[in-house]
């Protein structure tokens, strides 16, 4: 039996943040990464966006036996979307599903829901540690929303946020100055 696979395109890249088996490299094709804000929580959550023009770089991994439970309770502010026929790994093809958040309450962050910064941390370690340097600025450029961001890297609030090294925040700053045009 074949299990269905998920999509990861944000904190799922980082495979520290989860044991999904056969982790690897794949590509969506008409989607399109974007911060948006929901009346869920105050932060800005990472989404994905039907774009006929996009494609976006990420992991897909296996879910044994069909067994979502765990993943739909860690993504329960998102559904999920068929995207099989729009996902390209080296891999088995599989069912293959995408998250994208529920509701949207703004177009992207705001004051009220800025980008936590724990978050963002985790989402670029994952793409570094996944497709190198050139990964994290393909990262940042096919991802649309960019706006406020909430530093909380010295109390990260994100549950499942990582221990970056110097190079890493150092990367991770850099790229955020040049889309917030800081």
């Amino acid at each position: 039996m074949n299990d269905p696979a998920f999509f990861g395109y944000g904190s799922l890249v980082n495979l520290s943040t989860h044991d999904y088996q056969e982790p690897r490299p794949a590509v969506l094709s008409g989607w399109r990464r974007v911060w948006q804000s929901t009346t869920t929580r105050e932060v800005a959550y990472l989404s994905v966006v039907p774009d006929d023009q996009s494609e976006i770089a990420g992991v897909v991994a296996r879910v044994p036996n069909a067994d979502w439970a765990a993943l739909d309770e860690r993504e329960a502010a998102y559904r999920r979307h068929d995207v099989t026929d729009q996902t390209k790994h080296n891999g088995l093809q599989t069912a293959t599903a995408v998250y994208q958040v529920n509701q949207t309450l703004h177009s992207g962050p705001t004051v009220s829901h800025p980008i936590l910064l724990s978050y963002l941390d985790v989402v670029v370690q994952g793409y570094l540690q996944m497709f190198g340097t050139a990964g994290v600025a393909a990262f940042f450029e096919t991802t649309d929303g960019w706006g406020p961001v909430w530093d909380d890297r010295s109390a990260p609030r994100y549950p499942r946020h990582q221990k970056l090294n110097k190079g890493e925040t150092a990367l991770v700053d850099r790229h955020l100055q040049d889309v917030l045009r800081i």
